[in-house]
């Protein structure tokens, strides 16, 4: 029986839960396909993960995405041969190991202009932005939206591909080097200052309208405060918690005198839709082949995932981490 090495958490708390194993690979079950993994993208649901935050499966290894070469196919599968490369993203969760099994259905082959590390630093980000600018509120010539953490990497594929649709893009970032890598971007505006008042300077930049849509990953005492910062009939997203969890929220705050709407997406649950997965997996594709979709990528080895993880935490990072096999 195959063997491969993983990461997985011991219990659910802090990056000293990490602990490397080599466990045995189940023989591949009929609609499966075995891949050998080249580069493991890191993303803040696999700190969730980690955390507790969000369950995993028994094994305990966390990641939702990957990009390697199909090492052997089950019997039913016709749709992916041994040799192609390939990427995958969503469930079922277990993306950082060396080899891994994976229903057929979530590979997607990758064309032979991008390499692993392009599609290991975006993949999952770049089908985050895609539920965000298509499906949670569409954007477009004219709009403005608020992205928070504008220097990560969600937030500079955010401001990338927004700005390739046609809008503008108002970033807050926490010092002025973050500021500089938001700018080139493309955030016209950015607000500096992890105490800066941000709400009081986006109705200042909007002559008081607002923006169109705010993203939030930051959660903690900040969602209220973008709150402020959303036109009448305007959509605040809530797309994480690196700041720490988000307190209770009254419904008034939202409504009837701001007439906001208040979306909490999962891009685990747009990914577990195949026909939006489909959808949204070729779209980034298309726009890393297109150059509107890039960001700089930080590898570290499949045996130091903790200290990518303490770097994500920190705050300390801007573009894409990743691991290498």
């Amino acid at each position: 029986m195959a063997m491969t090495r993983v990461v997985r958490v011991r219990k659910p708390g802090g990056i000293e839960q990490f602990e490397i194993a080599d466990v045995e690979l189940p023989p591949l079950a009929a609609d499966e396909i075995q891949i050998r993994q080249t580069a493991i993208g890191v993303n803040f649901v696999d700190v969730y993960q980690r955390t507790g935050l969000y369950p995993m499966p028994p094994a305990n290894i966390p990641g939702v995405e990957g990009v390697g070469v199909v090492a052997g196919v089950g019997p039913n599968v016709t749709s992916i041969s041994v040799g192609d490369r390939v990427a995958y993203a969503g469930a079922p969760v277990g993306a950082y190991a060396s080899e891994r099994n994976l229903p057929a259905g979530r590979a997607i082959r990758l064309p032979s202009a991008l390499s692993d590390t392009q599609v290991a630093s975006v993949f999952v980000k770049g089908i985050t932005a895609h539920m965000l600018l298509y499906r949670v509120y569409p954007v477009g010539p004219g709009t403005t939206i608020l992205v928070h953490s504008a220097a990560g990497g969600l937030g500079q594929l955010l401001t990338r591909w927004s700005l390739h649709l046609g809008a503008t893009v108002i970033g807050t970032v926490g010092s002025e080097a973050k500021a500089g890598i938001a700018r080139q971007a493309g955030a016209r505006h950015v607000i500096v200052g992890r105490d800066a008042d941000f709400a009081a300077r986006v109705a200042e930049l909007t002559n008081g309208r607002g923006v169109d849509v705010a993203y939030d990953g930051v959660g903690g005492a900040t969602l209220a405060k973008t709150l402020a910062c959303v036109r009448p009939f305007g959509v605040v997203a809530s797309i994480g918690q690196s700041g720490g969890p988000i307190p209770p929220l009254d419904v008034l705050d939202l409504g009837p005198r701001r007439s906001l709407m208040l979306a909490r997406p999962s891009v685990m649950a747009y990914m577990n839709d195949a026909v939006a997965y489909a959808v949204a997996a070729e779209a980034v594709l298309t726009a890393i082949a297109g150059d509107v979709l890039r960001v700089a990528g930080k590898a570290y080895r499949l045996s130091e995932a903790a200290q990518a993880h303490a770097e994500l935490e920190s705050g300390r990072s801007s573009g894409a981490l990743y691991l290498t096999v």
